[in-house]
Protein backbone atom coordinates (compact mmCIF):
# COMPACT_ATOMS: atom_id res chain seq x y z
CA UNK A 1 0.00 0.00 0.00
CA UNK A 2 1.03 3.30 -0.58
CA UNK A 3 2.14 6.28 1.81
CA UNK A 4 0.16 9.13 1.69
CA UNK A 5 2.76 11.61 1.94
CA UNK A 6 1.94 14.00 5.17
CA UNK A 7 5.06 17.11 4.50
CA UNK A 8 3.54 20.24 5.31
CA UNK A 9 4.24 23.35 2.91
CA UNK A 10 6.23 26.09 4.50
CA UNK A 11 4.25 29.28 5.49
CA UNK A 12 6.11 32.01 4.32
CA UNK A 13 4.81 36.02 4.93
CA UNK A 14 7.03 38.73 3.54
CA UNK A 15 7.66 41.99 5.53
CA UNK A 16 8.91 44.72 2.64
CA UNK A 17 11.06 47.40 3.78
CA UNK A 18 8.31 50.18 2.57
CA UNK A 19 5.33 48.76 4.62
CA UNK A 20 7.03 49.18 7.76
CA UNK A 21 6.51 51.85 10.36
CA UNK A 22 7.88 54.93 9.58
CA UNK A 23 9.04 57.54 12.09
CA UNK A 24 11.73 61.03 11.50
CA UNK A 25 11.93 63.38 14.10
CA UNK A 26 14.77 65.05 12.63
CA UNK A 27 17.67 63.59 14.39
CA UNK A 28 16.63 60.44 14.93
CA UNK A 29 14.84 58.25 11.14
CA UNK A 30 13.29 55.14 11.98
CA UNK A 31 11.90 51.62 10.32
CA UNK A 32 9.77 49.45 12.74
CA UNK A 33 8.96 46.41 11.53
CA UNK A 34 6.72 45.57 14.42
CA UNK A 35 4.28 48.00 16.38
CA UNK A 36 6.52 50.04 18.58
CA UNK A 37 5.66 53.39 20.27
CA UNK A 38 3.37 55.61 18.39
CA UNK A 39 2.82 53.01 15.54
CA UNK A 40 0.67 50.79 15.71
CA UNK A 41 -0.58 47.57 13.51
CA UNK A 42 -2.29 44.69 14.82
CA UNK A 43 -1.35 42.53 11.90
CA UNK A 44 2.71 43.35 12.93
CA UNK A 45 2.75 42.50 17.11
CA UNK A 46 5.45 40.12 17.21
CA UNK A 47 6.91 36.71 15.69
CA UNK A 48 7.15 34.28 18.24
CA UNK A 49 9.07 36.22 20.80
CA UNK A 50 10.88 38.45 18.63
CA UNK A 51 8.72 41.66 19.61
CA UNK A 52 10.94 44.64 17.88
CA UNK A 53 12.87 45.10 14.97
CA UNK A 54 13.24 48.59 14.82
CA UNK A 55 16.54 50.42 12.10
CA UNK A 56 17.74 53.30 13.30
CA UNK A 57 19.92 56.48 11.41
CA UNK A 58 21.04 58.39 14.66
CA UNK A 59 22.56 62.04 12.94
CA UNK A 60 25.76 63.22 14.91
CA UNK A 61 25.88 64.40 18.05
CA UNK A 62 22.61 63.12 18.79
CA UNK A 63 20.57 60.30 20.71
CA UNK A 64 18.14 58.84 23.48
CA UNK A 65 18.80 60.44 26.91
CA UNK A 66 18.59 58.15 30.16
CA UNK A 67 15.26 56.22 29.91
CA UNK A 68 14.23 52.60 31.51
CA UNK A 69 13.67 49.11 30.23
CA UNK A 70 12.94 45.92 32.48
CA UNK A 71 11.69 42.22 31.47
CA UNK A 72 13.35 42.25 27.63
CA UNK A 73 16.37 40.95 26.21
CA UNK A 74 17.39 44.17 24.24
CA UNK A 75 19.86 43.58 21.24
CA UNK A 76 21.77 45.94 19.10
CA UNK A 77 23.64 45.54 15.67
CA UNK A 78 25.67 48.38 14.29
CA UNK A 79 25.87 48.40 11.34
CA UNK A 80 28.16 51.74 10.22
CA UNK A 81 29.02 54.64 12.46
CA UNK A 82 29.35 54.10 16.18
CA UNK A 83 27.25 53.87 19.62
CA UNK A 84 27.79 55.25 22.92
CA UNK A 85 26.42 53.50 25.66
CA UNK A 86 26.01 54.02 29.00
CA UNK A 87 23.99 52.08 32.09
CA UNK A 88 23.00 52.08 35.55
CA UNK A 89 25.32 48.56 35.93
CA UNK A 90 28.04 50.79 35.11
CA UNK A 91 29.24 50.10 31.87
CA UNK A 92 30.52 52.78 29.51
CA UNK A 93 31.04 51.10 25.53
CA UNK A 94 31.61 52.73 22.36
CA UNK A 95 29.84 49.97 20.02
CA UNK A 96 31.60 49.61 16.61
CA UNK A 97 29.99 48.46 12.80
CA UNK A 98 30.11 44.36 13.22
CA UNK A 99 29.24 44.71 16.86
CA UNK A 100 26.48 43.16 19.35
CA UNK A 101 25.11 44.68 22.38
CA UNK A 102 22.81 42.78 24.17
CA UNK A 103 21.47 43.76 27.81
CA UNK A 104 19.12 41.88 29.84
CA UNK A 105 16.81 44.45 31.23
CA UNK A 106 15.01 41.92 33.62
CA UNK A 107 14.06 43.88 37.14
CA UNK A 108 15.29 46.79 35.81
CA UNK A 109 17.81 48.94 34.00
CA UNK A 110 18.64 52.72 32.94
CA UNK A 111 20.47 53.50 30.29
CA UNK A 112 21.28 56.07 27.69
CA UNK A 113 22.94 55.61 23.84
CA UNK A 114 24.30 58.53 21.55
CA UNK A 115 26.07 58.71 18.41
CA UNK A 116 29.71 60.76 19.52
CA UNK A 117 30.81 61.16 16.07
CA UNK A 118 30.39 65.13 14.96
CA UNK A 119 30.48 63.71 10.77
CA UNK A 120 28.87 60.36 10.98
CA UNK A 121 25.34 59.12 11.42
CA UNK A 122 25.27 55.52 12.88
CA UNK A 123 23.01 52.90 11.51
CA UNK A 124 21.95 50.34 13.65
CA UNK A 125 19.17 47.59 14.08
CA UNK A 126 17.56 47.04 17.72
CA UNK A 127 16.02 44.31 18.43
CA UNK A 128 13.75 42.97 21.22
CA UNK A 129 13.24 39.54 22.30
CA UNK A 130 10.61 38.86 24.75
CA UNK A 131 11.90 36.59 27.74
CA UNK A 132 11.44 33.40 29.19
CA UNK A 133 11.53 34.59 32.83
CA UNK A 134 10.37 37.47 34.15
CA UNK A 135 12.27 39.97 37.14
CA UNK A 136 15.93 38.56 36.14
CA UNK A 137 19.13 40.09 37.61
CA UNK A 138 20.03 42.99 34.85
CA UNK A 139 23.08 41.82 32.50
CA UNK A 140 25.39 43.11 29.79
CA UNK A 141 27.33 41.47 27.21
CA UNK A 142 29.06 42.28 23.78
CA UNK A 143 29.87 40.29 20.69
CA UNK A 144 32.98 41.11 18.68
CA UNK A 145 33.64 39.49 15.34
CA UNK A 146 36.48 37.12 15.46
CA UNK A 147 39.10 38.07 12.17
CA UNK A 148 39.49 36.16 9.41
CA UNK A 149 36.28 33.29 9.54
CA UNK A 150 34.73 33.77 6.47
CA UNK A 151 31.77 31.76 7.79
CA UNK A 152 28.94 32.83 6.38
CA UNK A 153 26.61 32.31 9.13
CA UNK A 154 28.07 33.49 12.62
CA UNK A 155 26.01 32.60 15.84
CA UNK A 156 25.58 36.33 17.53
CA UNK A 157 23.66 35.16 20.55
CA UNK A 158 21.65 31.86 22.10
CA UNK A 159 20.16 30.33 25.50
CA UNK A 160 23.30 28.66 26.38
CA UNK A 161 25.84 31.53 25.02
CA UNK A 162 27.69 28.74 22.82
CA UNK A 163 31.01 29.35 20.49
CA UNK A 164 31.28 32.74 22.18
CA UNK A 165 27.90 34.49 21.48
CA UNK A 166 26.08 36.68 23.95
CA UNK A 167 23.55 34.96 26.10
CA UNK A 168 19.69 35.42 25.96
CA UNK A 169 17.32 34.18 28.27
CA UNK A 170 15.07 32.84 25.40
CA UNK A 171 14.88 29.80 23.15
CA UNK A 172 16.13 31.95 20.36
CA UNK A 173 19.20 31.76 18.28
CA UNK A 174 20.31 34.89 16.20
CA UNK A 175 22.71 34.55 13.42
CA UNK A 176 24.63 37.14 11.37
CA UNK A 177 24.43 36.12 8.05
CA UNK A 178 27.51 37.28 5.08
CA UNK A 179 27.36 36.06 1.48
CA UNK A 180 29.10 37.03 -1.72
CA UNK A 181 27.20 37.03 -5.13
CA UNK A 182 26.20 33.87 -6.22
CA UNK A 183 26.84 32.47 -2.89
CA UNK A 184 24.23 30.24 -0.74
CA UNK A 185 23.83 29.32 2.68
CA UNK A 186 21.01 26.38 4.02
CA UNK A 187 20.36 26.62 7.74
CA UNK A 188 18.70 23.71 9.06
CA UNK A 189 16.47 24.04 11.69
CA UNK A 190 13.51 22.01 13.77
CA UNK A 191 9.97 22.95 11.65
CA UNK A 192 8.01 23.42 14.41
CA UNK A 193 10.18 26.23 15.15
CA UNK A 194 10.12 29.80 13.35
CA UNK A 195 12.62 31.65 11.15
CA UNK A 196 12.78 35.64 10.47
CA UNK A 197 15.60 37.03 7.66
CA UNK A 198 16.24 40.56 8.23
CA UNK A 199 18.12 41.71 5.17
CA UNK A 200 20.69 44.55 6.09
CA UNK A 201 22.27 45.15 2.58
CA UNK A 202 22.23 43.26 -0.77
CA UNK A 203 19.51 40.88 -2.52
CA UNK A 204 18.51 37.59 -1.54
CA UNK A 205 16.16 34.31 -2.71
CA UNK A 206 14.32 33.33 0.70
CA UNK A 207 11.63 30.53 0.20
CA UNK A 208 10.61 32.09 -3.55
CA UNK A 209 10.81 35.59 -2.27
CA UNK A 210 13.43 38.46 -3.14
CA UNK A 211 14.55 40.22 -0.87
CA UNK A 212 16.49 43.85 -0.72
CA UNK A 213 17.83 45.93 2.02
CA UNK A 214 15.27 46.35 4.62
CA UNK A 215 12.86 43.63 3.26
CA UNK A 216 12.09 40.82 5.81
CA UNK A 217 10.69 36.75 5.65
CA UNK A 218 8.89 34.98 8.28
CA UNK A 219 9.21 31.06 7.70
CA UNK A 220 7.31 28.59 9.35
CA UNK A 221 7.45 24.75 8.97
CA UNK A 222 10.59 24.28 7.18
CA UNK A 223 13.70 21.97 7.81
CA UNK A 224 16.04 23.64 5.54
CA UNK A 225 16.34 27.18 4.93
CA UNK A 226 18.20 27.97 1.53
CA UNK A 227 19.65 31.21 1.72
CA UNK A 228 20.49 32.42 -1.98
CA UNK A 229 22.75 35.74 -2.66
CA UNK A 230 22.60 37.64 -5.68
CA UNK A 231 24.93 40.51 -4.70
CA UNK A 232 27.50 40.82 -1.48
CA UNK A 233 25.15 40.67 1.28
CA UNK A 234 24.58 41.22 5.33
CA UNK A 235 21.31 39.77 7.08
CA UNK A 236 20.59 38.47 10.69
CA UNK A 237 18.81 35.25 11.03
CA UNK A 238 16.41 34.60 13.88
CA UNK A 239 15.73 30.95 14.87
CA UNK A 240 12.85 30.95 17.29
CA UNK A 241 11.03 28.48 19.52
Amino acid sequence: MNKTSTTTAPQVQVRRSDERGKSNIGWLDSRHSFSFSDYYDPDHMAFRSLRVINEDWIREGMGFGTHPHRDMEILTYVVSGQLQHRDSMGNGRIIKPGELQAMTAGSGITHSEFNPSRTETVHLLQIWVMPNQRDLEPSYAEWKPESGTGQPLTLLASPDAVNGSVLIHQDARLYLGKLGAGQQVTHRSNPERGLWVQVIKGDLQVAGATLHAGDAVAVEQVEDLAIDSQTESEFLLFDLA
